[in-house]
């Protein structure tokens, strides 16, 4: 169904008479209620190990390799999955909403997920629900420490937006020898007071990135943040790009500025691998959130039940994850040249469904 993008167990069940299922399956597909229900009880670490099996593979195989500066990054982001008014069940979270007719409680689901990126393809490694009652840093360190268990050697650093500057996440990723970067904001003052202040001072090292021109201030040993175990290392980005505007074709330069916070050392990680690991931290939203939400129908509620969500989710990232594989390291080049993941996407689907009208005669 995943793979397909047929979107729902309804859709799946209009395709249950294919010939297709006869050659996998020793029964007929059981029903969309059955489905559902039975996905609600599953257990999903045998699930998660599927997926580390193939990330095992890919691995073997060299198809993950690391970007250009070294460091694997493993990126952390929260996702709503989807809200309601009227809808509520026992994993679900709940806000007070203010309308026009007064205030009312809305219920949602949320999880965290970790996105390793690879010079190869984005690989969704694992997910944890957000539980009732819990923050989502929390829930982040839970989704963590089975991550480092399952795929200890699989990044080098973890990356996260300005929530995730917390001294919890930071202690915690270098009690189990990696790094960790993150956006910094006011939340943290006086580390960006102290860092602005030594920044004025110095001159910036200048270099480009694609059509962009960096300016970038990189100073370590700050211990304006005493939470953390460790000084801490902040970097300040200020980028200039020039864009052609589609409406009058006029060149402008936008201008736009970066503060990160990181525990890697310069040794490690150069300013320009900085910069490049701060802006990576989107390819979570790009090719994570945003292309599964919108081509995979990941946030269909296809069951509403918190184990049901879990487990379709699971099976959803694990779809994706095969997906890549097969259009980046099994289509030859000069396929993958005139055709988009979109229409290949399609093309699955079509195969699926081409033998439902079998027997029946074609129109004139």
């Amino acid at each position: 169904m995943h793979l397909s993008r047929l979107g729902s167990l309804n859709a799946l069940d209009g395709a249950k008479q294919k010939p297709f299922w006869k050659r996998w399956l020793d029964a007929p597909l059981p029903s969309p209620d059955s489905m559902g229900r039975i996905c609600a009880v599953m257990d999903p670490t045998p699930i998660r190990n599927l997926n580390r099996q193939l990330y095992t593979r890919l691995k073997r195989n060299k198809a993950l390799r690391s970007p250009w500066h070294g460091l694997v990054p493993l990126i952390l982001d929260g996702h709503e999955s989807h809200a309601s008014y009227r809808r509520c069940c026992k994993g679900c979270l709940k806000r007070e909403i203010k309308t026009i007719k007064g205030k009312k409680i809305q219920y949602y689901h949320r999880n965290v997920t970790a996105l390793l990126c690879t010079r190869g393809i984005p690989f969704l490694l694992d997910s944890e629900p957000q539980l009732p009652g819990e923050d989502e840093i929390a829930c982040a360190l839970r989704l963590l420490e089975r991550v480092l268990k399952n795929y200890p050697r699989a990044f080098d650093v973890v990356l996260g937006d300005g929530l995730y500057t917390d001294p919890r996440l930071y202690n915690f990723v270098l009690s189990h020898g990696k790094d960790a970067m993150t956006v910094l904001k006011d939340d943290r003052r006086d580390l960006i007071v102290d860092a602005k202040a030594l920044f004025s001072s110095r001159l910036p090292t200048e270099f480009s990135r694609g059509k962009t021109s960096v300016s970038c201030w990189d100073l370590s040993g700050f211990t304006s943040w005493p939470q953390v175990s460790v000084p801490v290392r902040v970097v300040r980005s200020l980028e200039v790009t020039r864009i052609r505007r589609q409406l009058d074709h006029q060149v402008e330069e936008v201008t736009s500025e970066w503060l990160w916070v990181t525990t890697l050392p310069n040794v490690r990680a150069s300013s320009p691998a900085v910069v490049t690991l701060g802006h990576t931290r989107w390819d979570i939203e790009n090719k994570g959130f945003n292309e599964t939400t919108t081509y995979w129908y990941a946030d269909h509620v296809y069951k509403h039940d918190p184990g049901a969500i879990l487990v379709f989710w699971l099976f959803c990232m694990m779809a994706i994850n095969l997906f890549h594989a097969f259009f980046t390291f099994n289509l030859k080049p000069s396929l993958r040249a005139r055709t988009t993941m979109l229409m290949a996407g399609r093309l699955v689907l079509a195969e699926l469904l081409a033998s439902l009208s079998t027997g029946h005669s074609h129109p004139p």
